[in-house]
């Protein structure tokens, strides 16, 4: 191999190296995102609490634009987009929320909502 070659090939090793190591940290970051907090917990329980004054029941669109609007968090607004499409009851909704609340591992920072 001539060194000519082997130059360049050092110089694509490095530049995949550092590709991978932009990609790792961009991954960390988002997997070392704030942890949901009881404020949080708090703009979801108000949010469902709204929706369902009037309502018996509440389409998965309504339910993500509403909580898009009141500027949820980022992490927040992942649980609700996680929702599957549907006509939710109340008592349903909750149940498919705190699922995914808890799948997130977030149960004791975020909580559970009614």
């Amino acid at each position: 191999m001539s060194s000519a070659t082997l130059a360049s090939a050092q110089v694509a090793n490095i530049q995949v190296t550092t590709v991978w190591s932009q990609v790792a940290r961009s991954l960390c970051i988002r997997h070392n995102a704030r942890m949901p907090s009881k404020d949080d917990h708090e703009s979801l329980q108000r949010l469902i609490e709204t929706l369902y004054r009037d309502n018996g029941r509440v389409l998965r669109l309504d339910f993500i634009v509403r909580a898009e609007l009141t500027d949820m968090t980022e992490d927040v607004l992942d649980i609700v987009n996680l929702l599957p499409p549907g006509n939710y009851t109340r008592a349903r909704l909750c149940d498919q929320l705190n699922s995914a609340i808890t799948a997130h591992g977030w149960g004791r920072s975020l909580g559970t909502v009614e």
